[in-house]
């Protein structure tokens, strides 16, 4: 494709034909996982029948999650590595059969890395609520029907104890650290919060003590983009012709994302004002740079993603409240003891590095003191997945204490 600005110089990042045909066609009702898949690389732990917090009765529930590296005779070399909202649990590997993407953290985890798996079995599951393989509104319910609308809500911590009966299922009582970046930092918090027994150390990632209005508000918008899908079906969109289902409202929500998972000065920097083909985009039909990019990878996560996967989650992450039932935020942080490492992005404009500095500043087990660690990028919120160096150094110096 021929791509131009007015000046005739553009960046070199833009989509490519091969990018293009990639997702050419209609994309399937649900981009998740579904059972008669290729299984890939994941594996399922059953945890039995889960009643959320709200109330409801979750049966034959089930946790994908994949491992690298080996347990110790001794079950004392675990980590457990929560993922961020559209992630899962393949943390390394190319993309393939079952695994619609590469591995998340590959730069990170394996041989000789910076969570070494010749020294530690990583362990990462698709949360509950999830898409890529652990049970979920996409998943058959005990009438082998998709749950869809029935799907119950689910809280961080109902999330947190279907892991624990997960971390049951596979033999491990105490993990050497839990890692989570964005929503599997609210995760790993919590899991510090409500199994302090069962873990040694903490990584807090890109990650607030409770979700604020602001970010609730931002949240609402996705929501809102998905639920206003005519095909969405109030969730009940699973039986629909392959090809139809809630893809506009689903792309939608993700170009929303995107525009706060990155930083303003990156986008400014890497597309400014350029456009798409010779066609200017004002009056005459042109598309700028930024809203072609928007568009692809909003489109592009339709045959990975589910929307009804994409609702629970989201609802779960507005759940976040470390304070909730504890006394106050400053005191359910003031039982962090543990080593604990709190790491922040100046230029994240989604969850804003004030969050960490609060974590911080209450838990006794900071490893900064009362300031959150920060690493230097401009991607924004994205800078957990993208600065592996940065992140994989402060993972070291957790480990290490």
């Amino acid at each position: 494709m021929d791509w131009q600005t007015p000046e005739d110089s553009f960046p070199t990042d833009f989509i490519t034909d091969a990018q293009l045909r990639a997702i050419i066609g209609r994309p399937p009702v649900s981009g998740g996982w579904s059972e008669g898949d290729p299984v890939g690389e994941r594996a399922f732990a059953s945890i039995g029948s889960l009643t959320t917090e709200s109330g409801s009765e979750l049966t034959g529930a089930k946790i994908a999650f994949e491992q690298f590296g080996e347990l110790s005779a001794a079950r004392d070399n675990a980590l457990l590595v929560f993922h961020a909202l559209t992630g899962d649990s393949h943390l390394v590997g190319p993309a393939g059969p079952g695994h619609p993407t590469d591995g998340w953290w590959s730069e990170i985890v394996g041989p000789g890395k910076y969570l070494d798996t010749d020294r530690y079995a990583v362990f990462a599951p698709n949360v509950l609520g999830g898409c890529q393989g652990s049970t979920g509104p996409g998943t058959l319910g005990p009438d082998d029907r998709e749950w869809g609308s029935r799907f119950p809500y689910l809280t961080i911590r109902d999330q947190v104890a279907a892991t624990a009966r997960f971390a049951d299922h596979i033999g491990v009582d105490r993990f050497a650290a839990v890692i989570g970046g964005s929503m599997g930092g609210m995760h790993a918090l919590e899991w510090a919060l409500t199994h302090p027994d069962r873990v040694e150390r903490l990584a807090v990632i890109a990650a607030p003590p409770v979700t604020t209005a602001d970010q609730i508000g931002l949240n609402l918008v996705q929501l809102e983009a998905i639920r206003s899908d005519p095909s969405f079906r109030g969730g009940n969109y699973y039986d629909a012709p392959g090809g139809v289902g809630p893809h506009h409202g689903l792309a939608t929500a993700r170009r929303l994302a995107l525009l706060n998972y990155r930083s303003n000065t990156e986008l400014d920097d890497r597309f400014g004002r350029t456009w798409q083909s010779a066609v200017s985009p004002l009056g005459s039909g042109g598309r700028f740079a930024v809203e072609s990019y928007l568009d692809f990878h909003g489109n592009k996560f339709t045959r990975r993603f589910d929307a009804g996967s994409y609702v629970t989650l989201v609802q779960a992450m507005n759940s976040h409240d470390v304070g909730r039932g504890r006394g106050g935020v400053a005191e359910a942080l003031s039982r962090l003891t543990l080593p604990t490492l709190i790491l922040g992005i100046p230029s994240d404009r989604l969850f804003t590095v004030d969050g960490q500095d609060l974590i911080a500043r209450h838990a006794p087990g900071s490893l900064d003191g009362d300031r959150a660690t920060r690493i230097d990028s401009p991607f924004g919120h994205d800078s957990f997945l993208i600065e592996s160096d940065l992140v994989g150094a402060q993972l070291g110096r957790l480990l290490a204490s």
